[in-house]
């Protein structure tokens, strides 16, 4: 695995700069690897049989994902936005499954570990690297059943919604009185359409 020092500089570049929460994604991520027996996440083995569930969009996770390798467009890389600074790890290969998360206790104990650093998120920042792992997280073993249909690989399914048309991959499609709808169709979801459109045939390339 490459060097603490080199995580945080290629996480601080890919992030766009330092702060507490890349540098606390780092750590965790470190931690996560090590829980799980994985020392070399980025080699062609197990770039295919790590997978990664974080638990907030925030600068965390964009510190997962360089330290890891893993990515969403791979399917390795899965986001449940719980608004907690936390990422399980799962070894494809033998099934374990490792919960890393942060303790809010860490925030209070910077102080102790960058005593002369007024601001508070550089003294943040300079004790998240160094503090150790125990005073930072706590560390759970965990189940996770992954569905086929979330694996990496090629997709298992592809329909298309009889409203809308949209193709629609790996059984994200919902039955409503015998009709196969997407998910946009069949639930409220984050956008309005101005025009609902007509239903259709065939189906749009997806």
């Amino acid at each position: 695995m490459k060097t603490l020092e080199e995580h945080l500089a290629e996480s601080a570049a890919f992030h766009g700069g330092d702060c507490p929460g890349q540098t606390l994604g780092v750590r965790l991520a470190r931690a996560g690897l090590e829980s799980i027996g994985i020392d070399d996440p980025l080699s062609d083995h197990w770039r295919k049989q790590l997978m990664v569930y974080v638990e907030i969009d925030r600068c965390a996770a964009d510190s997962v994902m360089v330290v890891t390798g893993c990515r969403v467009g791979k399917r390795t890389l899965k986001i449940i936005d719980n608004g907690i600074i936390a990422a399980t790890f799962i070894n494809l290969e033998n099934g374990k499954a490792m919960r890393i998360i942060a303790r809010e206790e860490a925030r209070e104990l910077a102080g102790k570990y960058a005593p002369d650093v007024k601001d508070k998120y550089e003294r943040q920042r300079r004790a998240y690297s160094v503090m150790p792992n125990e005073e930072l997280f706590d560390i759970e073993e965990v189940i996770v059943d992954v569905p086929p249909e979330d694996m990496p690989g090629s997709p298992l399914s592809r329909v298309h919604c009889t409203r809308c048309g949209d193709s629609i991959v790996d059984m994200r499609e919902v039955h409503i009185n015998g009709t196969l709808l997407c998910r946009n169709c069949a639930h409220d979801v984050y956008f309005k359409l101005i025009k609902k459109p007509e239903a259709v045939h065939g189906g749009k390339q997806g």
